[in-house]
């Protein structure tokens, strides 16, 4: 029996393409090691978005190589965006490794196991298919996480044109899952237990819209509120112009969309929005915070931006701190800008410097940690219902809030707990630390 280890890298889109693949290798009846050094053959699925997540990406396969090398392993299969965005030069950049495999050819993933073990040639497996009409179909999946959540992806690729991206590139323009396909994922992982949905996509407020169908995401979000077994369910990756006053109306109708909701902006200078081909302004931004505030006033927000884009000026980053302290964002991710190959504001000038970079962004992450600390702060003494996550054996468990996202945000830790993994129960806030809260139940299961 061939013993397959996989090593899954990148956001969560990619875990849903690590999922489907190791579905496949469990439904051909191979064995997926616990540890992945000690398997006849290693699938890596990569990131390739930007630098520190292709150095994460080379790194891993650089180690599984040297396990080869070894005698422990015989084969190394390189997957994933990494290998969408470098294709042939894949086998340049790091020697040794057996097949590389687009993303297209995801779903080939047991032959290409076995047609690598058959051969000492190396293969790249890029182009040949035809691109589907939409988003490929991601039923069936081995979950990763815990079994009582999962992601849900409804659309594929972006058309959006945002020139420090490589996304659109990697992955192709955006293309919609067709809505009865999304429903009959969505109720496949209720049926499996799954409690906790989070929909994702490049940008999740562009669904339908590419098949000329408006006011697609609030026609979804009705239709998975129906689905019987699902709790909670999440939107990721909102654009900001998408954030329109029906889809507000939408979430607050529906008591199973939490009021949680993921909206990177970016930036909040109308000359560096612009040079980053994104649509916003300051004012814009600042009108869209208020408007989801008074219309869902227990709202979480949660964004991204980013520092350092060629030619920001200390004007500009200080109008971006400023923002951000006046927003006061419940979460938030700060990333440097990287100049990609192939984007266009990597060929900008005035690139700033690596050292000016880092101090914008640890200025940025701590203003953040000052508004995330208080704002748990503030949440001692109310009470939460909790989702338990995990109940290790120190006696304290791990669960979230509607307002933690799954692998992104802060936890809640959970004293005296005896409900197990995906049980939902009401709780009361009796500390905070640092960016976790500490709860304890006070009604029991909700």
């Amino acid at each position: 029996m061939t013993t397959v280890g996989f090593v899954a890298l990148g956001c969560p889109k990619n875990t849903v393409d690590s999922e489907r693949m190791l579905a496949e290798i469990a439904k051909a009846g191979m064995l997926i090691a616990a540890d992945p050094d000690k398997a006849e053959v290693v699938v890596i699925n990569t990131c390739g978005f930007i630098e520190p997540a292709k150095a994460e990406s080379i790194e891993a396969i650089r180690h599984a190589i040297q396990q080869k090398r070894r005698g422990w392993v015989r084969r190394v299969i390189v997957a994933g965006c990494l290998s969408q965005r470098l294709g042939e030069q894949m086998f340049r950049e790091v020697e040794g490794i057996d097949a590389v495999v687009g993303l297209e050819h995801r779903d080939r993933i047991v032959q290409i196991i076995k047609a690598s073990l058959a051969t000492e040639n190396p293969r790249i497996y890029a182009g040949g298919q035809p691109q589907p009409a939409g988003a490929m179909d991601d039923s069936t999946r081995l979950l990763i996480g815990p079994s009582h959540r999962a992601y849900l992806r409804i659309s594929e690729g972006c058309n959006r044109r945002c020139s420090f991206c490589t996304i659109p590139a990697i992955r192709g323009p955006f293309r919609s899952k067709p809505l009865r396909n999304v429903l009959r994922e969505a109720r496949q992982l209720a049926e499996a237990g799954v409690a906790e949905l989070s929909l994702i996509g490049q940008d999740t407020t562009y669904y339908l819209k590419d098949r000329k169908v408006s006011g697609g995401l609030a026609s979804l979000l009705g239709r998975l509120q129906g689905i019987e077994g699902l709790t909670w369910i999440r939107l990721m990756y909102l654009y900001p112009a998408g954030v329109t006053n029906a889809l507000l109306e939408t979430i607050v109708a529906h008591e199973k969309i939490v009021h949680y909701l993921d909206i990177p902006i970016q930036h909040v200078s109308d000359r560096i929005l612009k040079a980053m081909r994104r649509p916003d302004t300051a004012q814009r931004l600042g009108q869209m915070i208020e408007r989801i505030r008074r219309a869902i006033p227990d709202v979480v927000l949660r964004t991204t931006v980013i520092v350092g884009f060629p030619g920001e000026t200390e004007r500009e980053f200080e109008q971006l701190l400023g923002f951000i302290r006046t927003a006061r964002f419940d979460a938030l991710g700060c990333f440097s800008f990287y100049p990609e190959v192939g984007t266009s504001a990597a060929a900008l000038p005035h690139q700033t410097p690596d050292a000016v970079k880092q101090q914008r962004l640890d200025q940025v992450m701590l203003a953040q940690q000052d508004i995330a600390f208080a704002k748990q702060k503030a949440r001692v003494g109310t009470e939460l219902t909790c989702l338990v996550d995990e109940v290790p054996t120190d006696g304290t468990a791990r669960g979230r809030f509607y307002g933690q996202a799954p692998e992104v945000d802060s936890l809640c830790l959970i004293r005296n707990c005896t409900a197990g993994p995906g049980q939902f129960i009401r709780t009361r806030v009796v500390a905070a630390r640092n960016y976790d809260l500490v709860v304890q139940p006070c009604h029991g299961l909700t």
